[in-house]
């Protein structure tokens, strides 16, 4: 049997280890991909640290996957050997309700989440459901398009089903993995877009990205400032950081809304004075399904957007895992095979 290179976690809170395996043979309505590219995720967490419950170990983590599809399993139709394809979290489900549709992936049992209830993209092969696969366009290279499967399909979904209408102020806290990719998906989408970030160091580089203004909030209350300029329709909260949420509220005109999509454990604060006047809400966003992913790669092809990309190779896994985790990555750890 052929084999492949793979990074296996063999439990909760173990070292990502360099394995050799056996190349996975697809089941019935699946294929195999041949891995060119795997993004590396803050979410990956949720596999190296056994946060999400029900893994099995050992498990290959990487839910940001590109490649090709290398051999189509049983009962495939609509797909062909050799086809570009994305994987993202969503692995595919059952067709039987909703939920998982409409990204409920944890409270669904018939939904299948990639590196979480089966193997990711830290290998050279893996598998996938053809309900999970979507479609990447000719013209983003594969290292490219790998964080558009989780950074960009969070943030380009969020902001489209928000209700935003072109010329409606948006705003984007944080400047980094998410937040880069929000600033060019708010401006593309017709937002007047208004970066939020700490110092003044990454207002060039948001207005470069595409923010038609910045706000420092360590010199001015973000309520404030963004009231003065008539109040936010959506603020997107991509810093995983609950505290510095908690002033967002503030901000937002009538019927206005803090989507967060940066994850924190910490408790997020608001009291209903600042809720009911304005009618304002806060709700989270987890990802989309695979045509959400699709949609996400689509646009970005039509509209130039990229995202800013570090990139490793298979073994080096570890270096990149860390590099993230300690946000010192510029601005997202992609991991090219060989």
């Amino acid at each position: 049997m052929p084999k492949m290179k793979a990074i296996e976690i063999s439990a909760p809170g173990a070292d990502f280890v360099l394995v050799e395996r056996q190349v996975p043979e697809p089941g019935a309505g699946e294929v195999r991909i041949e891995v060119h590219a795997c993004g590396v995720c803050h979410s990956d967490i949720f596999v190296k640290e056994g946060v999400f419950p029900n893994i099995e170990y050992p498990r290959i983590p990487g839910h940001e996957v590109v490649g090709r599809i290398d051999k189509l399993g049983a009962g495939v139709s609509g797909w062909k050997v050799g086809a570009r394809v994305g994987v993202g979290w969503h692995g595919g489900h059952c067709f039987h309700c909703a939920p998982c549709r409409g990204g409920d992936f944890v409270n669904c049992e018939n939904r299948s989440i990639t590196a979480i209830s089966r193997d990711g993209g830290y290998a050279e092969y893996m598998t996938a459901e053809v309900n999970a696969l979507a479609h990447i366009p000719d013209d983003l290279n594969s290292a490219e398009a790998a964080p558009l499967l989780c950074a960009g399909v969070t943030t380009f979904d969020a902001l489209r089903k928000s209700g935003a209408r072109a010329g409606d102020l948006v705003a984007i806290q944080g400047v980094g993995g998410l937040g880069h990719l929000g600033i060019q998906f708010a401006s593309r989408m017709g937002y007047r877009t208004v970066a939020l970030s700490r110092g003044r160091d990454k207002e060039n580089l948001a207005k470069t990205l595409g923010a038609h203004d910045y706000i420092d909030t360590e010199a001015e209350s973000v309520g404030e400032a963004l009231k003065a300029r008539g109040g936010a329709r959506v603020i997107l909260a991509t810093a995983p950081d609950a505290e510095s949420m908690t002033p967002l509220v503030d901000g937002l005109g009538v019927d206005g809304q803090v989507i967060v999509v940066g994850a924190d454990a910490a408790t997020f604060a608001a009291s209903p004075v600042q809720l009911i006047p304005g009618r304002r809400s806060i709700r989270g966003w987890p990802s989309g399904h695979a045509k959400d992913s699709e949609d996400t790669l689509n646009f970005s092809s039509l509209s130039g957007i990229r995202p800013t990309i570090e990139e490793f190779p298979l073994d080096r896994a570890a270096e990149a895992y860390d590099r993230m985790m300690a946000n010192e990555a510029r601005f997202r750890v992609v991991l090219k095979m060989s």
